[in-house]
């Protein structure tokens, strides 16, 4: 399958490309550095140099594919405006192709923290609550589904839960931090944070591209229903030097870290359902687990 790959060097976004290549699936990735896009076109992937704001640079690339899955986003205080250009941009890309009788997939990568906080185990089905630092998700959650009023359009929505894995995300955060003597948490701790490992996470999105009967939405947790106290503690017994642990007042974090603050401290027990009925699972099942492994491939990522 052609597919076009947004955030293809991003933490979700190199591991979902990687899937797809083991797949054997052609990837355009649109990338904004010509250093990694030369990287990229190494391995077979073509690139197209551009932005998602700048959907002139990458709409026609968009339009001569089949799947366009959508996991970039611009981390600054436009971010949610861009991803509505990028929205957008690949809608009308595969509303392009519908009027020339092409069927296009599209993928928009949302997340968990669109549930709030939980009651009991929230499902695919359950209605959304979101945390005010993506109150702006279900609305592109919703033009995405829409989409699929379009026959020729099939649409998925893949709402990750916290990502672990390498040397990036809010978990490699944890055990950089306890590396260095001080470990923050936001709240009491006894929060409970859905998370994936990377590589389970970009199956999933594999998965959805190969099943043409795959729409609507997907979460991807290990549902090991962990403490955040849980992980830390986990993370501060394979530490060189057991680290502080600080816990930090919602209110004090919220000075410095605003709206993240107050996603950080969700309590959230998450369920697939979907995910799991088209075939999907976790490998890793938690990260108090594995957190051994985790500290390796944090250590082989820095030096790589």
């Amino acid at each position: 399958m052609r597919i076009f790959l947004t955030g293809a060097t991003g933490y979700v976004g190199s591991a979902v490309l990687d899937s797809f290549v083991r797949g054997g699936h052609a990837v355009t990735a649109l990338v904004r550095d010509p250093e990694r896009a030369e990287q990229l076109s190494r391995r077979g992937t073509e690139c197209v140099s551009g932005e998602l704001a700048k959907a002139s640079a990458y709409a026609s690339a968009a339009a001569s594919c089949d799947a366009l899955v959508h996991t970039a986003f611009e981390h600054s205080k436009r971010g949610n405006k861009v991803d509505r250009l990028a929205v957008d941009a690949l809608i009308a890309a595969a509303t392009q192709r519908s009027t020339k009788g092409q069927s296009t997939t599209i993928v928009y990568t949302s997340g968990v923290w669109v549930l709030g906080s939980t009651q009991g185990q929230a499902t695919e089905d359950t209605p959304v609550r979101p945390t005010p630092h993506v109150s702006w998700r279900p609305e592109h959650e919703r033009l995405v589904l829409d989409a699929a009023s379009d026959p020729m359009i099939r649409a998925v929505v893949v709402r990750p839960a916290i990502v672990y894995g390498g040397a990036r995300g809010i978990i490699a955060d944890l055990l950089k931090n306890a590396m260095n003597g001080l470990v923050r948490v936001v709240g009491d701790g006894q929060n409970h944070w859905p998370c994936v490992y990377d590589r389970d996470l970009a199956d999933l999105y594999a998965r959805v591209i190969a099943n043409p009967d795959a729409a609507g939405v997907f979460h991807a947790n290990d549902e090991a229903d962990e403490r955040v106290d849980d992980i830390v503690e986990a993370i501060a017994r394979h530490a060189k030097t057991r680290p502080d642990v600080r816990h930090v007042p919602l209110d004090e974090a919220r000075k410095k870290l605003g709206t993240y603050a107050d996603a950080l401290a969700l309590d959230q027990i998450v369920r697939s359902p979907r995910a799991r009925a088209i075939g999907w699972g976790p490998t890793l099942h938690s990260v108090s687990g594995n957190v051994a492994r985790l500290l390796e491939e944090f250590r082989a990522h820095q030096v790589a």
